[in-house]
């Protein structure tokens, strides 16, 4: 059943429990949006409060993806991919089941932890599969798919959350997760072929350097104080910033003299297209998600739609999206399509300027598919330099990076809307932060303009 048809060796048994698993991070981050308002009610705390439910999946990602690449690295793709469905599992349920907030946080970091496993093992079991059906690299069909999954699902958690809570209740939005890591851990244990034996002789010391445990503590330490700083805004907590500053540089001492560096700062520097890569990513998802936050708050607030009809206003950037990271990844095609997402981003938040009260609602939908060109396109053409750019033995933990990125990226938005729309929603403050994306837009034209890296292509 696990054995490699050379005809089809990424059929879709392999493919399809890699896709379920790299979606359920991405709903997650924008299904609990809906739930917020009746989990507060249910459970007699403030709607602010409720929102540490969002910080806690982002801060559990953003440190989890590098951590499961790193992992999966030494102890098996399969294997952390496996944990992780677990994780999902168990954290469906103890949210399902919560009557208080700190039992939902304890959830939602379960649910973030486990999530983050997929995308960075689906990247190395992809590799295997390609190496050990004697091809290059995989058909860009199977890493556009991954990218679909992975990307272009996160506005569906809106509708979806909308959904699920209107007839269900807020618990649906927990529960969900259970019978769809179920269908993915089935699916896993059937199609996809186990990792090689573990070395049972190696000591816990030895694993704990292969890991680089210190630096994945010092990586998730000034990756918190970090966020936490950037999630507090508008009131700024400096010695949040300071703290992180001071374990930044304390990791970077680290990783310079470790033997296996979980991030390797030598390898960072030296390949000057990867770091690009993830710079470009990181800059193209705050721009999206200022549309996924601020634009929405907007359409609420000053155009006084529903949730529900909000987030139906982003399925067109969702299947966009989607429609064009399917024929640019069949393709491997890489600097058409980041630069065509610079150039998206640019004109998508000069559109942000032509939104008011007044105006034509349609434009909104006409802005979300500008922005779903940008994601589609950035998503495709930043994943396919990865695998070419990523060393084949750090591919996990270079996977992992990129989503981190995209997470830093996400969370300066929210935090850019956060600080606008502090006192109140308004059209001159969502022409503000228009203002800030076009500023984005033009570094990210020009840094993709000037890259010459991405005219050479590396190969494997």
């Amino acid at each position: 059943m696990n054995e490699i048809s050379p005809e089809r060796p990424f059929s879709w048994r392999f493919t399809t429990p890699l896709f379920v698993g790299s979606a359920l991070n991405p709903i997650n981050s924008s299904l609990i949006a809906t739930a917020l308002v009746p989990i507060a009610h249910g459970l007699g705390v403030s709607i602010g409060q409720t929102t540490a439910l969002v910080t806690a999946l982002y801060l559990a990602s953003a440190i989890a993806q590098p951590t499961a690449g790193k992992a999966a690295e030494v102890f098996g793709p399969r294997r952390v991919f496996l944990a992780g469905i677990g994780l999902v599992i168990v954290g469906g349920l103890i949210g399902g089941f919560a009557h208080n907030l700190l039992t939902l946080l304890i959830s939602r970091v379960l649910i973030g932890l486990g999530t983050s496993c997929a995308y960075p093992t689906a990247m190395l079991l992809i590799r295997r599969r390609a190496k050990d059906a004697g091809l290059d690299k995989p058909p860009g069909g199977v890493l556009g798919g991954l990218q679909i999954a992975g990307i272009a699902t996160a506005s569906l958690g809106l509708p979806l959350g909308g959904v699920l809570v209107g007839a269900l209740g807020w618990r649906a939005a927990f529960f969900i997760n259970v019978p769809v890591a179920l269908i993915a851990l089935g699916a896993t244990l059937a199609w996809v072929s186990p990792d090689g034996p573990l070395d049972r002789s190696r000591r816990a010391r030895d694993i704990a350097a292969s890991l680089d445990a210190i630096g994945i503590a010092g990586f998730a330490a000034a990756m918190i104080a970090l966020l936490l700083f950037l999630f507090a805004l508008p009131t700024p907590h400096w010695y949040l910033l300071a703290i992180s500053v001071v374990l930044w540089i304390a990791l970077v001492l680290w990783e310079l003299r470790a033997r296996t560096p979980f991030l390797d700062l030598r390898l960072l520097s030296g390949n000057r297209a990867l770091t690009s890569t993830y710079l470009r990513y990181g800059l193209v998802l705050l721009c999206v998600y200022v549309v996924l936050y601020g634009v929405t708050q907007w359409a609420q607030t000053v155009r006084g739609l529903s949730e529900t009809e909000a987030g139906l206003l982003l399925l067109p950037m969702t299947l966009m999206s989607g429609l064009m990271i399917s024929p640019i990844s069949r393709r491997n095609l890489v600097r058409g399509p980041v630069i065509a997402a610079a150039l998206a981003c640019l004109i998508g938040s000069a559109g942000v300027l032509l939104l008011s009260a007044s105006g034509w609602i349609g434009w909104v939908v006409v802005v979300t598919l500008i922005f779903g060109v940008a994601m589609g396109t950035a998503g495709a053409g930043n994943q396919t330099a990865l695998y070419d750019q990523a060393p084949a033995e750090q591919l996990g933990t270079a996977s992992g990076l990129l989503r981190t990125f995209g997470y830093i990226g996400s969370i300066a938005a929210s935090a850019i809307t956060g600080i606008v729309f502090h006192t109140h929603v308004s059209d001159p403050g969502m022409h503000l932060i228009a203002w800030i994306m076009v500023g984005v837009g033009v570094i990210l034209v020009l840094m993709t303009l000037a890259d010459r890296t991405l005219r050479a292509r590396p190969t494997h």
